[in-house]
């Protein structure tokens, strides 16, 4: 008997560790639910993606320095999203995964309170291709490797309508010099799309990040910023 409560002594024990475990993940593995941000008389529902955790309310200090450091100082940051592993890696004081993937939303501050029409948000396209140049022809991989640190430079357009345009951009990152006797480390690259979004009269800026090792990371990140703009397209629907 002395056993057999013991055993069930145990088993209770080992129940409740793991709802209590349970419980504590719960807030960064459920998905968030949608949420709006007030665009001068207008509203705009915006969310993230299954797997990722908007950071927008934890009202840090270092993500908020992320946050801005990826965008025009001239935007205000509406929504900037981890993955749910690297915030979780994040409030444990732990270094992020080295295929570190971001997802923001923006809203120029000058447009904020404007209300943009088709043709004005063609005309900021129009403005945006001058600015970006052409993109270039061949692999994209030998086309940054020659190219400057650090400059963010236009490689595709992704999409083009009356109310999305959608294009793809890559940054040779800078290597920090190797250490005596180590082997020289690989240049290291990141890719992101860059998508203007007309959105009930409101023009968004969507950025997607990802680190470039291999082709598989340029088919997730054209997949996700796709199927992140077709959802909040639907979230806003009238």
């Amino acid at each position: 008997m002395i056993r057999r409560i013991a055993v069930v002594r145990i088993l209770a024990a080992l129940l409740a560790a793991l709802l209590a475990a349970l419980l504590a993940a719960a807030p960064l593995t459920c998905a968030a639910a949608p949420f709006s941000a007030r665009l001068g008389g207008e509203r705009i529902v915006l969310d993230t993606l299954a797997g990722f955790t908007d950071t927008t309310e934890l009202a840090s200090p270092r993500l908020q320095q992320l946050g801005e450091a990826l965008t025009s100082a001239s935007n205000r940051i509406l929504l900037f999203a981890l993955t749910d592993a690297d915030l979780r890696r994040f409030r444990n004081g732990d270094p992020m995964d080295e295929k570190q993937r971001f997802l923001l939303a923006a809203t120029p501050r000058a447009l904020e309170r404007e209300r943009v029409t088709t043709e004005q948000f063609a005309g900021m396209v129009e403005l945006s291709l001058r600015e970006l140049g052409a993109p270039p022809a061949g692999d994209i991989f030998k086309y940054l490797e020659n190219q400057p640190p650090a400059k963010s430079s236009l490689l595709a357009e992704l999409e083009r309508t009356s109310t999305v345009f959608s294009v793809l951009q890559g940054t040779r990152l800078l290597s920090p010099p190797p250490k005596f006797l180590e082997k020289e480390k690989p240049p290291q690259y990141v890719l992101s799309t860059t998508t203007m979004l007309l959105l009930r009269g409101k023009a968004l800026q969507l950025t997607v990040f990802t680190s470039f090792d291999a082709p598989q990371d340029l088919d997730w990140l054209k997949a996700i910023t796709e199927r992140w703009t077709a959802e909040l397209q639907r979230l806003n629907q009238r």
